[in-house]
């Protein structure tokens, strides 16, 4: 079984400058937003994003479900994490809205952050699900290597689900959809869209999903490879390149701190995010249970409020459903697997365990 919500989907006004962006938020940084769901302390207890509370970031990542001690035992690769007292992912620690570092505190937020650290204490337990998560900076080169080589349990990082991706690693979720779009100088009149980018030069990511994207939607367009997303937006302001083509949930971090770009034309692909994990271990069941249960009890939609909702206001949208897109489905069970993970302590809804039976770059 997976969730099923009649909400809409997220949808991005065009022509979208920094201006309008934090015009719609209230004019105020992202630090200064992450509160927008109704209030609970750290007790297991789900945060109702639909509630006018004022329960803020770290209210929302203490307050979801912690699972049963079975649970994680019936689970080789969780039990490791919870012996180690710490999970470790890669991940960014420069992008706004998902995942950005305080240089003051060295402590980051941000929707995929969120879920690290809930997913953190989902395994551990605890009232600091910061304390719980140890990140590490990844590129779009670097994630299937450091989960091969087992540098991290996991990768969050804004990480698009692909069948050849799939070959190397398993993929949890998917736990949000968005899509690749285009960025240019904000005085830019000259191209409003990918359709607009026949000979023209457009910075992706290298071993990213921006150019296969491009490869099909705009074929006559001069790729720029670049290997971060800051190196993208600095050749783009620089004039080295006339457009960046990236997931647009990149590009909306970029523009909380940057007023020299802007979106232009509407997302032209849809790309599924998912929890990148070892491929021979029982990472993606336990973590897809997991996925079943926060989007059951509210905490996915409280999440979003705290983090892109915060940014873009509106209604939490439908999140994909698990499994849903090539690259996810469930492995067939390796010797270690989990015989049943559906189960959690009684902080999470018995419900939600009956229906668990299922980035850094894009």
């Amino acid at each position: 079984m997976t969730a099923q919500h009649a909400r809409p989907a997220l949808t991005v006004p065009t022509g979208l400058t920094r201006r309008r962006l934090l015009g719609a938020s209230g004019a105020v940084s992202l630090a200064a937003v992450l509160a927008a769901c109704a209030d609970t302390g750290a007790d297991g207890q789900a945060v109702d994003a639909s509630g006018s509370g004022g329960a803020d970031y770290d209210t929302v990542i203490n307050s979801g479900p912690v699972a049963a001690d079975d649970v994680v035992a019936a689970s080789s690769w969780a039990s490791a994490i919870r012996e180690a007292g710490v999970l470790r992912t890669g991940g960014t620690k420069t992008s706004e809205v998902f995942s950005l570092e305080d240089a003051t505190t060295g402590e980051v937020s941000g929707f995929d952050a969120a879920f690290a650290q809930a997913l953190a204490r989902y395994i551990i337990g605890g009232d600091d699900a910061r304390s719980l998560l140890e990140v590490t900076q990844v590129t779009s080169d670097t994630r299937e290597t450091m989960i091969e080589n087992g540098q991290v349990d996991a990768v969050l990082a804004t990480y698009t689900i692909t069948p050849e991706r799939a070959e190397k690693i398993a993929f949890a979720g998917p736990y949000y959809s968005s899509g690749q779009s285009v960025m240019v100088r904000a005085e830019e009149t000259g191209i409003n869209g990918v359709d607009d980018l026949a000979g023209v030069r457009v910075a992706v990511q290298s071993n990213s999903s921006s150019g296969p994207a491009l490869d099909e939607a705009a074929p006559q367009a001069e790729q720029v490879p670049f290997q971060e997303n800051g190196d993208c937006v600095a050749a783009l302001e620089a004039g080295q390149v006339d457009a960046y083509v990236v997931d647009q949930s990149l590009q909306l971090s970029v523009m909380q701190s940057n007023d020299a770009v802007t979106i232009v034309g509407e997302p032209f692909t849809e790309d599924p995010y998912g929890i990148g994990l070892p491929k021979d271990s029982d990472a993606q069941e336990f973590v897809n249970t997991f996925l079943e249960t926060i989007y059951e009890d509210g905490t996915w939609d409280a999440i979003w409020a705290a983090t892109i909702g915060a940014v873009m206001g509106g209604d939490a949208p439908q999140p994909p459903a698990i499994g849903s897109v090539p690259g996810s489905q469930a492995a067939e069970a390796s010797p270690t697997a989990s015989a049943d993970a559906s189960g959690t302590s009684d902080t999470a809804t018995s419900e939600a365990s009956d229906a668990a039976t299922s980035e850094a770059t894009d």
